[in-house]
């Protein structure tokens, strides 16, 4: 559990971080959010969250409480004060505390909270390793799911329903019948010609910082790419699935609904993107590597 919390200007014990009862992220939704991880004490991909970040403060016009560099000053000492080697950074902004009325409230200051948490990373690698279960579920969510909004109901119904069917992901449908990613990662898929499909940039996804990486390693590797939607037919009749998230870098899904994918077994070409991902989050976060390109919709 977090130790120290970061709340509007000040470093709380986390039993005592509270915000205000009218804060619009707790009765409106209204704000953003992002998930970082955190190897070795540094950051991965710090650059491309806060290139996020920004993107989608704008997109719902919340002031930014604080520059880029004091930011990263905050998160540095976030971490610090947690003692945090491997784990992740939770981020919140939320327009602010004011009296409960939908249109926007006037010169109110923005609500930063940071939270930095250790990760049992070894854990995550073994499920990678046996490989997991994902299920269907309707993709209930709003129009702009490229803004990683806090308004995240939708993603934890489906969530939900995978826990209860022993599954570790939810890959949402939308009404075409395509899946649009999972309840919190990007969905990806090897055709038997060997071709790596995921869903193209648009308002029905979240730009993923792992998959904007992921990406740049395929390309890198001479990987054939679409970018495209697929049905859970095209899953069934795939080579193998993965999903990617901050959290879980590459994970292998091997059955869709309980029926198995590919050989019912974790691919080859997911365990190689693992291992090339794995390796640039180690060098990236000791800042030997740029961080991958972040790609709007």
């Amino acid at each position: 559990m977090s130790r120290v919390v970061y709340v509007n200007g000040s470093y709380r014990p986390y039993h005592n971080a509270a915000v205000h009862v009218e804060d619009r992220g707790f009765q409106f939704a209204d704000g953003v959010y992002e998930v970082i991880a955190i190897i070795d004490g540094r950051l991965v991909d710090e650059e491309g969250h806060l290139v996020r970040l920004e993107r989608n403060l704008d997109e719902l016009r919340i002031d930014h409480p604080m520059s880029r560099a004091a930011l990263r000053v905050v998160f540095a000492e976030t971490i610090r004060r947690n003692r945090v080697r491997h784990g992740s950074l939770y981020v919140q902004i939320t327009r602010g505390a004011a009296r409960r009325e939908f249109p926007f409230p006037e010169a109110i200051r923005p609500t930063l909270v940071a939270i930095a948490r250790s990760l049992d990373w070894a854990k995550v690698a073994a499920n990678a390793a046996k490989g997991v279960a994902a299920i269907t579920a309707p993709d209930l969510r709003w129009a702009r799911c490229d803004i990683k909004s806090v308004g995240l109901l939708p993603a934890a119904l489906a969530k939900q329903a995978a826990k209860e069917a022993g599954a570790y992901e939810a890959w949402l449908v939308d009404e075409a019948g395509l899946v649009t990613e999972g309840s919190s990662s990007n969905a990806w898929i090897v055709t038997r010609d060997g071709v790596l499909v995921t869903r193209q940039l648009d308002r029905a996804i979240l730009s993923g910082i792992t998959r904007s990486a992921i990406l740049a390693l395929a390309e890198a590797e001479g990987l054939r790419v679409e970018q495209r939607g697929f049905t859970p037919e095209e899953v069934f009749a795939a080579r193998e699935a993965f999903v990617s998230s901050t959290t879980s870098f590459v994970m292998p899904i091997t059955s869709l609904d309980g029926r198995p994918i590919g050989n019912g077994a974790p691919g080859l070409l997911a365990g190689k993107l693992r291992l090339l991902y794995e390796a640039y989050a180690g060098s990236q976060a000791a800042g030997a590597l740029p961080s991958a390109p972040y790609l709007a919709p």
